[in-house]
């Protein structure tokens, strides 16, 4: 029986805090998937300072509920941003579009108290773009033993599916992910030679240490090429001490950016701050790749990279030295016809349509789940 096609639209405000990727695909929420278009949209200064600040105050599940007013004002103005970008949308594709899945800000994210807050009404974006709306993704992971990250690896399957089909890269690879925090999803061929997940999870820091000293010490957001920490000089008694002090035991855990920070490096130069937490950033990422593959007791040659970290050429080098490994492929998923800034967007596009077939978006193998299960609440509110 051939299986419906949806169109959805997929949105994810990630660590950084800037602004939304917006894209818009076709899928039937299992093995079809094709791309209509990627959009980002950044926030004004005002907003984006109010989301930095609040996410800045919120550090315990007490600190959620002596804000919530603060919380509540900011969520609908959050949410009509959406409104706005959506409905800019749905001009030219508003009678296509079936569903939406509406990531959200996270502003605390802990799955040992099984909470995981993301500011943005389902029910409000439902009510101003007249649509469905999928939200509060990691909700039952957590309830059923999960971490509530990460949730892309089924999407990353997909993609695998359609790299490996098309350009005939040989498995297992490593898809990944360096976002804010740093994600894994392995991929192989299982006994029964199907395309698999063997494993995923987050393993360390990505971009969100060296953003935060760049932002707190310079007029720039991000650190381009990584050509500031390329111009400075790691300060090796800083970094050992560092190394020396955080526990590696990352995998299998979900991460949070305020597991990191980067008051260690405070007193050096903008360069040798930056150089130092990319050095001390690519450490723990090649750490966290060797525990992984080693988990698994698989090594795979290819290494696919996307999220804003892959643009990073000097992080990639750092992360390699530190592997030691000399045959090693690190490839851009852009060199697959992808677009590396956009598949967290194109995954809660995905997503949405599994969340609305209950289709499991998280598995054992992924988020520590008791038992493969789907997630997402349903927002119709028109």
């Amino acid at each position: 029986m051939k299986k419906k096609v949806f169109t959805a639209l997929g949105l994810m405000s990630g660590t950084s805090m800037d602004g939304v990727d917006l894209s818009l695909i076709k899928t039937d929420g299992h093995s079809q998937f094709h791309s209509i278009l990627d959009n980002y949209y950044e926030f004004d200064e005002k907003l984006r300072f109010k989301i930095v600040q609040l996410r800045e105050k919120i550090n315990t599940l007490e600190d959620l509920n002596i804000n919530i007013e603060e919380i509540n004002t900011l969520e609908r103005e959050f949410t009509i941003f959406h409104a706005n970008i959506i409905n800019d949308i749905l001009i030219n594709f508003g009678d296509e579009i079936d569903l939406i899945g509406f990531h959200g800000q996270t502003i605390f994210h802990n799955p040992e108290v099984k909470i995981s807050k993301q500011i943005g009404d389902g029910n409000l974006l439902s009510q101003l773009t007249k649509k469905i709306i999928i939200n509060n993704f990691r909700d039952e992971d957590l309830i059923n033993g999960g971490q509530g990250a990460p949730l892309t690896p089924i999407f990353h399957k997909l993609i695998s599916e359609i790299i490996i089909k098309k350009d005939q890269i040989s498995l297992p690879i490593n898809i990944i992910n360096i976002g804010g925090i740093t994600n894994v999803t392995q991929v192989h061929f299982d006994k029964n030679e199907k395309i698999s997940i063997s494993f995923a999870s987050d393993i360390g820091p990505g971009n969100c240490l060296i953003d935060e000293w760049i932002r707190k010490n310079s007029k720039k957001k991000f650190d381009k090429n990584g050509e500031i920490a390329k111009s400075g000089k790691v300060n090796e008694l800083i970094l050992n001490q560092a190394v020396d002090n955080f526990s590696s035991d990352l995998i299998g855990k979900s991460l949070d950016i305020k597991d990191f920070d980067v008051s260690f490096v405070k007193g050096l130069t903008l360069e040798d701050g930056c150089s130092t937490l990319t050095e001390f950033t690519a450490h723990l990422i090649a750490e966290g790749i060797q525990s992984f593959n080693k988990k698994n007791n698989i090594f795979p040659i290819n290494n696919i990279l996307c999220g804003g970290g892959r643009k990073n050429n000097f992080l990639k080098i750092k992360i390699k030295k530190n592997l030691k490994i000399d045959n090693l492929n690190f490839l851009n998923i852009d060199e697959y016809g992808l677009k590396g800034d956009f598949i967290e967007s194109q995954c809660f596009g995905y997503l949405s349509v599994r969340s609305f077939l209950r289709l499991p978006i998280s598995f054992p193998n992924t988020t520590g789940c008791e038992k493969p299960i789907s997630g997402g609440t349903l927002n119709k509110n028109f």
